[in-house]
């Protein structure tokens, strides 16, 4: 059997099929233990929730600092760990720019919405849109929106668990696959449902933990074994990934046609502004006892994040330098494999100590689908229950057990929806699947959000074109874009029935959110409430009468 034949079987199963039984259990232990921990910190955390604002926000008792880890173990999902290091690993510079894009879309949340969002509401989005808007049909729409973009940002993480545990236990069929995504569904569900925010936060606080901890040791090995010269590591790089120079150039994935150009512009704004409309990392603003705190504990989670992304040019390039893309196209198409096999590269791919890190980095990557996922089904079924079922349907009527039980029982209906996609999912790149649920966190929410908190004028009509057009307008454009059909690498690559050339909607769908918010409320019989509004400005921007 050739070398380069041997490498493509072992990238399918990591581990050579005389070792696989000998290191195999200890992969299963080493995973096993971490689920288990996860599950009893979630089960501690449940006998602690006694009321809604403790499901919802954890009680508002976590610091700037918890919160900040928090909010960072939110934000550095499957696409964070998996997605980017693959899309680097493949292409170069081009991947990189999703760690730049992630990162500067920061800076967004902190200087517009942080502060404001924990002031004005009490525990979803929709609480500072019916502050001076209609209640029922702002907080239907609110409802809807961070449904739909919790669903598209779960897709990613459910591909990214399938991918992930599929090489780690050696599986290829796809039923096998599917099963492990129903299984990370199955823990998601019971994460939310007994623990709630609280449980929730001290999974994603270990997680963001274990993540930093497992990228600071991949990276030390990527650069020690390169002496620590990085010139060294991206020549490698750029030799080893069969592209020469233009590895390290702009446009090996975003420059060969003027499409691909307009898709890396839709791409980067959809990144930028994306991160201040998603509802799991909104939430976050409310488990904090302050606005101080709030403002605090983004700070805390730019400084996290941001050393977590310079980790991954180390990732993408260490493993583009060290495996050959074919080898990480074998064992996933998008890239997602990138990080774990280098881990199994590193430590040696027939040796107890690659299993070691191979199962490590296993767990770490897995541990950060199981709190992302947890955060946005939180997202959702908080959404849910406390916008449309307590306050639309109810009409405000219904008593705390009842919406914390409508929440739990959301819960598992978005799980089953998640496993669903999911499966259909697991063979594109979670960093670009990422990047579509910002694009419609974006469209729909950030839009409202801003004319909500900062525009006098702004009317319930305004508010209601902007969410559902900007939804309905990026939802559609990618349904039928090439990332459902029409290329070897959609989610159904045998049909083509699209129309849109962009893979990311947001140069299209984020301008018509905005415009359509600006028109409906131009065009609205109805008059603003301005009382409100000054109301709403004095509490966003102090603080008082804040929940």
């Amino acid at each position: 059997m050739s070398s380069a034949v041997a490498q493509v079987q072992l990238a399918q199963v990591p581990l050579a099929a005389g070792e696989a039984s000998e290191h195999r259990p200890l992969i299963i232990t080493l995973f096993a233990l971490f689920v288990v921990a996860t599950l009893f910190i979630t089960v501690w955390a449940g006998r602690q929730t006694k009321d809604a604002a403790d499901f919802y926000a954890g009680g508002r008792q976590f610091t700037g600092f918890q919160n900040g880890l928090a909010v960072s173990g939110d934000y550095m999902s499957a696409a964070s760990f998996l997605g980017i290091a693959g899309a680097i690993a493949l292409f170069g510079y081009d991947g990189f720019l999703y760690s730049i894009g992630f990162l500067v879309a920061w800076l967004v949340a902190l200087l517009l919405v942080a502060e404001p969002l924990r002031n004005s509401g009490r525990y979803t989005m929709g609480d500072v849109l019916a502050y001076r808007m209609r209640q029922r049909p702002v907080r239907t729409a609110a409802g809807t929106s961070t449904i739909v973009v919790s669903i598209f940002y779960l897709l990613a993480q459910m591909a990214g668990a399938g991918v992930l545990v599929s090489l780690l236990l050696g599986i290829t069929s796809d039923a096998g696959k599917v099963a492990i995504v129903a299984l990370v569904g199955v823990l998601m569900i019971v994460y939310v449902t007994i623990g709630g925010m609280k449980g929730t936060t001290w999974v994603q606080m270990v997680k963001a933990v274990l993540l930093i901890g497992g990228t600071l040791l991949i990276t030390f090995l990527v650069l020690l074994k390169f002496n620590f010269n990085v010139s060294d590591l991206l020549g490698s790089a750029a030799q080893n990934s069969g592209k020469g120079a233009a590895f390290l150039e702009p446009g090996l994935k975003y420059g060969a046609t003027a499409t691909s150009k307009l898709d890396f512009l839709s791409l980067g704004i959809a990144l930028v502004l994306g991160t201040a409309g998603l509802p799991h990392i909104l939430i976050r603003f409310y488990t904090v006892p302050t606005a101080k705190a709030a403002r605090k504990s983004v700070i805390w989670a730019i400084g996290i994040i941001g050393g977590f992304y310079l980790m991954t040019i180390a990732l993408g390039f260490g493993a583009a330098a060290l495996i050959k893309p074919d080898e990480i196209i074998a064992s996933n198409k998008a890239g997602n494999t990138a990080a774990p096999l280098l881990a199994l590269h590193l430590g040696g791919v027939d040796s107890a100590w690659g299993a070691i890190l191979l199962a490590t980095i296993s767990a770490v990557a897995f541990a950060t689908i199981l709190a992302v996922v947890a955060g946005l089904t939180l997202a959702s079924s908080s959404s849910f229950a406390h916008d449309i079922y307590a306050n639309v349907i109810r009409k405000g009527q219904a008593t705390e057990k009842e919406e914390v039980n409508a929440a739990r029982y959301a819960t598992v209906a978005i799980g089953v929806v998640s496993i669903g996609l999911g499966a259909l999912a697991r063979d594109l790149n979670v960093a670009g699947l990422v990047a579509l649920a910002f694009a419609v966190a974006a469209s729909a929410n950030l839009p409202t959000i801003l004319y909500s908190l900062f525009w006098k004028r702004f009317t319930t009509q305004g508010a209601l074109w902007s969410i559902y057009g900007g939804l309905t307008t990026a939802v559609v454009l990618v349904l039928f874009s090439p990332v459902v059909s029409g290329k070897p690498t959609s989610m159904f690559p045998d049909a083509d029935f699209h129309w849109f050339p962009l893979e990311n909607p947001g140069i299209i769908s984020i301008p018509v959110g905005f415009l359509l918010g600006w028109l409906g409320t131009l065009l609205s019989k109805e008059a603003a409430d301005s009382a409100k509004y000054a109301e709403l400005e004095v509490r966003s921007l102090t603080g008082t009468g804040a929940h």
